[in-house]
């Protein structure tokens, strides 16, 4: 007898445990090395699936959704999703979901870490003692900024900006300050301990600045030659956003000669490629995009993606009900006006 559980294709490996428990309720698809897939294997690989669970790494539009008649939902695993065309996957019928909230700490976590090991020179000094320069001391050696009582800029305030600005705030009792397309309320900003500033203010004033805003066409390059000249030239630029966000030759070309002290960077324009301007600096920190790489919350992230897909399949004759859908009601909107019942299990 045919299998008539819905079919499900996981692009990348990911954690076992909590993948596996699947194949009772799926026909499941699985990928056992880490490969990048070409635009025309997506496009194959969607054809014939009603879910797929995917990662950042693989972009789906128009194009790859052409041939995918049985698919239903697209479950990324991670919080943004400028790998999705959601217009598309809306258009098309296909439920997309995100894995937000669960990965807060964690990035935030990172985000303070690059905080501190740019601002206090810890990879540089790394680098220095183990080329055998220690005997090279003096009292001016390695000479960093302060965290403690200094001020502290956030760019953006969602849920991770606001978890960087306890940790400053409480944490090493830093002046906080935020800029975002909409002022907090009140009461938020007292539970943080941060005020709002204008943008150009924000640049002016920050010793530690952050970047946590979502990547879009009007962030695109926010962070230039003209807003870095704004930043102090002691100052500290952090970027566990997006990397289209900083124009990176502009940021290298600051870094390297004198008009920003230092820099951490978790993302980048051009992942995986990191542009050699930069890989040539000492006083930049580069990590490659691990803001949730802790065991914990790489497991949490991967359980949201499978309950997101599990709710947009399981229930026959229901609209899904995902934790944490993208485009549901454009998605179910586009379902009812082309009458697809092919769609619903």
């Amino acid at each position: 007898m045919a299998d008539a559980r819905p079919v499900v294709w996981v692009s990348q490996p990911l954690i076992d445990a909590v993948i596996e428990p699947l194949r009772a309720q799926v026909e499941l698809i699985t990928t056992d090395a880490v490969t990048a897939w070409t635009q025309e294997q997506l496009a194959e690989r969607l054809r014939g699936v009603d879910g797929a669970i995917i990662t950042l790494n693989e972009r789906i539009g128009a194009a790859q959704l052409a041939g995918a008649d049985r698919l239903q939902v697209i479950a990324n695993v991670g919080v943004g999703y400028n790998n999705l065309d959601v217009d598309a996957l809306s258009a098309a019928g296909v439920l997309a979901s995100n894995t937000p909230d669960v990965l807060t700490e964690t990035t935030a976590d990172l985000g303070f870490a690059l905080l501190m090991a740019a601002a206090r020179r810890i990879t540089e000094s790394e680098r220095w003692l183990r080329d055998g320069q220690w005997g090279q001391w003096s009292f001016q050696t390695m000479l960093g900024a302060d965290i403690h009582g200094s001020t502290l800029g956030i760019l953006g305030m969602g849920r991770i900006g606001q978890g960087i600005a306890r940790r400053g705030a409480h944490g090493f009792g830093m002046r906080v300050l935020y800029h975002n397309r909409s002022r907090l309320p009140a009461a938020t900003e007292a539970e943080v301990g941060a005020q709002y500033a204008e943008l150009d203010a924000l640049l002016a004033q920050s010793d530690h600045l952050v970047l946590v805003l979502p990547y879009t066409a009007a962030s695109h390059h926010l962070i230039n030659a003209s807003a870095l000249a704004k930043m102090k030239p002691t100052a500290t630029l952090v970027n566990i956003a997006r990397g289209g966000i900083v124009d990176e030759l502009a940021l290298a070309d600051a870094l390297a000669h004198g008009r920003l002290a230092a820099a951490g960077l978790d993302v980048y324009e051009g992942e995986p490629q990191v542009r050699p301007e930069l890989l040539a600096l000492r006083n930049v920190v580069l990590t490659p995009h691990i803001g949730s790489a802790s065991l914990g919350t790489r497991k949490a992230m991967v359980q949201l993606a499978v309950d997101n897909l599990l709710a947009a399949l399981g229930v026959a004759g229901e609209a899904p009900r995902m934790p944490s859908a993208i485009n549901a009601d454009a998605a179910l909107a586009a379902r009812a006006a082309s009458g697809d019942e092919s769609k619903k299990r």
